[in-house]
């Protein structure tokens, strides 16, 4: 991180237990050298035991990794940095409306057969992350599951959370693979509005469609870093970290650059 992207970054950090007189064992490595190594990693695409001598020991920086991964503390973190960016654009922290989409990627040799699975539509043999974006293109949620899991199912199990989180939701855009009972069990149970965007017909080639180009710049956002390319992990809740950290990155380098004025 520059100094720049490390002045926002501080204050947003969560505050260790040991430091808020709960006990525990303060840690034996800077945050800042944690954070650099971690993001290299996510950036670069790297294994874990290819750290470069210039970060902590790998081992160090995978556990710190492992405990913000398993006390979601990576999400609390990244969400305070969705607020920052909103608010610096002139929007509220929360948002009012989303976008829903999902993309299969190849899974490594590592992923276990019981998490991976076959796309027929995608012919994409590995998993799929299910995210649901902001009209600004950031990340309100996200879940990885097999690859031939249904867009459908998945997508009842991920606007639950995101609709229990983000209480000022209310509608929400999607491609036509949603149609169906998902639109209705929205209204009932979630009170959120699913708005289906159809491409026509008649359209040919390649079209940049309303709302659902948003969740698409995501998607690109994420293959950027090298990490992403490909599902490089043995459990589904380390993939949606890394999601969330690919998304760090994006989010700090915004806010370290000079503000333009511009919504």
């Amino acid at each position: 991180m520059t100094d720049a992207e490390w002045a926002v970054v501080r204050p947003l950090l969560p505050v260790p237990g040991w430091l808020r007189g709960r006990g525990g064992q303060p840690e034996a490595y800077c945050h800042r050298s944690i954070l650099d190594a971690i993001r290299y990693l996510v950036d670069n695409g790297i294994k874990w035991r290819a750290m470069p001598a210039d970060f902590p020991p790998w081992d160090r920086v995978y556990a710190f990794f492992r405990r913000w991964r398993d006390h979601a503390l990576v999400r609390e973190f990244h969400d305070r940095l969705r607020a920052r960016v909103r608010e610096r654009l002139g929007r509220d922290a929360e948002p009012s409306a989303g976008v829903l989409d999902s993309q299969s990627v190849k899974a490594d040799a590592v992923v276990g057969a019981d998490s991976r699975g076959f796309d027929g539509g995608k012919l994409i043999n590995g998993r799929k992350r299910h995210v649901v974006v902001d009209t600004l293109g950031l990340l309100l949620g996200v879940m990885v599951t097999a690859a031939d899991t249904g867009d459908r199912i998945a997508a009842r199990v991920l606007l639950a959370q995101v609709a229990d989180t983000h209480h000022r939701l209310a509608l929400i855009w999607a491609d036509g693979g949603y149609t169906g009972s998902l639109v209705e069990y929205c209204l009932a149970t979630l009170a959120l509005v699913l708005a289906i965007v159809k491409r026509s017909d008649d359209m040919r080639g390649f079209v940049v469609l309303p709302k659902r180009w948003i969740v698409e710049r995501l998607f690109a956002h994420l293959m950027r870093t090298r990490r992403m390319a490909r599902d490089y992990e043995r459990r589904t809740t380390s993939a949606e970290a890394m999601v969330y950290w690919s998304m760090i990155l994006l989010m700090t380098r915004r806010l370290a650059r000079p503000h333009s004025g511009r919504g």
